[in-house]
């Protein structure tokens, strides 16, 4: 049982042709969404990259360059019958960010809640806001 209807074969082959083995899941999420957010004290980097685990990510920071990775391979296999069209397949991707030298290296952190990849990094203490201080007039 097929479960596509071909209504024009003419125009459904040449659209098969054009599109034939195209990944489209795997280029619809080929890099996940990523949020940075700045505060006082630390920067934050959110990845949206949920259904994984974090034994998932490589996470390694060289060279002021922080790389956040992750390859994973879905196998399904169908008992029953063949496959009319199979679009799992494996999923990865590699981001790299710039690291501002205001970054406390040996003090970044990662968790992984919800389908979020936070990883934290916390400014180094000079690079911190200063309050604000009162000169006296002599």
């Amino acid at each position: 049982m097929n479960l596509i209807k071909r209504q024009n074969p003419i125009f459904t082959s040449f659209i098969d042709d054009l599109f034939h083995n195209q990944d489209w899941n795997h280029i619809s999420t080929n890099i996940p969404a990523t949020n940075i957010v700045e505060a006082d004290d630390h920067f934050n980097i959110q990845l949206a990259v949920p259904g994984k685990k974090k034994s998932d990510f490589t996470i390694e920071f060289e060279e002021s360059i922080l790389t956040i990775s992750s390859e994973t391979e879905t196998k399904y296999t169908e008992k029953d019958g063949t496959f009319t069209r199979k679009e799992f397949s494996s999923n990865s991707f590699k981001r790299s960010f710039c690291v501002p030298e205001t970054v406390s290296a040996d003090k970044i952190s990662a968790s992984y809640k919800d389908g979020i990849l936070m990883v934290s990094l916390p400014k180094k203490t000079e690079a911190l806001p200063q309050p604000k201080k009162l000169i006296s007039i002599k």
